[in-house]
């Protein structure tokens, strides 16, 4: 891989908790991922890509999967030589902070068992964003996850898709997940403003995401009569109907209550 880092630099903006819930969501998702012990002589870290003017998300992020693996090394990686500079006195001797892009800073010894990437491809054309995955994949053990995706300011509201490492030529669309806590509302209609740029330009002509959207929609009206229970009942009780659509949905009650709808082979290129 070539040294001169690979990308463009982002608006860098963030806020405290902004990605609370994609941390919650992955500990929930995979905790097996977080919690396997490093192979001997190698270290299998989990990279926050793009962590902004501050390394707020990354720090945070790293404190809650130490919980789960207080051996877990956090790379928190910038495009912007100076927001690095900054953040480097925030490191400790599991969390460090680094120059680079896609094409990831990462040592001889060191691969990648979880990558974060939010907020950081929506200004990328979608060719651009294809290569952009095809790179970071290639960091990532077997069995790796790639989670990208967009939230609002606050992190009320988020999509991510997964993308899995099957082996060293392969990697597959495992999921597209969409996140809520509620506190403006529910309505399908509020996911499709962060809808990661690969989905984005697929809304129309009854594409297989436009179509998920529209069945979702019909879903909450037919079951509107659970809105009277609140918000987060509405919620569930939608995506149970969608289910008997056909749609392959993680139906974990634990998930569904947390305002987590996973769709599981959406049948889509990324």
């Amino acid at each position: 891989m070539e040294n001169k880092p690979l990308g463009k630099l982002t608006r860098g903006k963030t806020t405290r908790n902004r990605l609370r819930r994609v941390d919650l969501f992955i500990a929930r998702y995979d905790p097996g991922l977080l919690r396997q012990a490093d192979p001997q002589n190698k270290r299998n870290i989990y990279l926050d890509l793009g962590f902004g003017f501050e390394p707020i998300t990354t720090l945070e992020s790293a404190a809650r999967f130490s919980k789960l693996n207080p051996q877990l090394y956090t790379i928190g990686v910038e495009i912007d030589p100076e927001r690095v500079e900054e953040a480097r006195p925030f490191s400790t001797p599991n969390i460090d902070f680094r120059h680079g892009g896609f094409n990831l800073p990462l040592k001889a010894n060191e691969s990648a068992r979880l990558i974060r990437a939010f907020n950081v491809l929506r200004q990328y054309d979608r060719q651009e964003v294809a290569f952009a995955y095809q790179t970071l994949t290639a960091y990532l053990i077997e069995g790796g996850l790639l989670m990208e995706g967009t939230s609002d300011p606050f992190g009320r509201v988020w999509t991510a898709n997964l993308i899995r490492k099957q082996n060293q030529q392969q990697t597959s669309y495992e999921a597209i997940t969409f996140s809520t806590n509620f506190r403006h509302g529910f309505e399908p209609a509020n996911f499709q403003p962060v809808l990661p740029k690969n989905l984005i330009h697929l809304m129309k002509n009854n594409n297989r995401i436009e179509t998920f959207f529209k069945d979702w929609k019909a879903a909450t009206l037919e079951t509107i009569g659970y809105k009277q229970f609140g918000l987060r009942q509405w919620f569930i009780e939608s995506v149970y109907l969608l289910s008997q659509q056909g749609y392959q949905l993680d139906l974990r009650k634990k998930m569904l209550k947390s305002g987590f709808l996973t769709w599981k082979k959406p049948g889509l290129n990324y």
